[in-house]
């Protein structure tokens, strides 16, 4: 590991992150957080937000597959997905939510640069909840060419969190 040059997790919490925050908007599967956990402390994400009954860490499931990022990516609870958006409006993220839906726009078309943002991943069965949906500033979807047209949660936070990290890269 030292010639891959990884930060401690002393180094990583004090380091600058990417002003990015994911919410797991009632997000089922501890596994399917503690992959979001990973990609978060890859990335070097500002933090992750668990709603209502989304699993929190020390969760077995997470700690399994977050492989210790649980210890370095700041994290936070919020029983309600309107209290958690109005949080980070108000330090002026843009809310963006990953979901299918009218009005949608192709992820790859993100133009953001330099802009603080929440992007919401939804419920594994249902998606971003409704009242969440209504509070966003708009919605990204992948664009998928199969007979599904869905991904799972993790896979789907992997690529809209490496995509929102070129956008704003290329804005600096």
């Amino acid at each position: 590991m030292d010639e891959l040059n990884r930060k401690d997790v002393s180094e990583f919490k004090s380091m600058s992150k990417f002003p990015l925050v994911v919410i797991l908007d009632q997000v089922r599967s501890g596994l399917n957080v503690g992959s979001v956990f990973r990609t978060a402390d890859a990335f070097a994400l500002e933090a992750v937000v668990c709603i209502g009954f989304t699993p929190v860490p020390p969760h077995r499931e997470i700690l399994k597959t977050a492989l210790g990022s649980c210890d370095s990516v700041n994290w936070q609870h919020f029983e309600k997905i309107d209290s958690a958006i109005q949080h980070w409006k108000d330090k002026g993220y843009a809310i963006w939510a990953l979901e299918q839906t009218q009005g949608s726009v192709p992820l790859e078309t993100m133009n953001l640069k330099g802009q603080p943002t929440v992007l919401i991943l939804g419920n594994e069965v249902t998606g971003v909840s409704d009242e969440a949906l209504q509070l966003c500033d708009g919605c990204w979807e992948i664009t998928q060419y199969g007979t599904k047209h869905s991904l799972n949660v993790a896979v789907s936070a992997g690529m809209a969190i490496y995509q929102w990290v070129r956008n704003f890269q290329d804005g600096q």
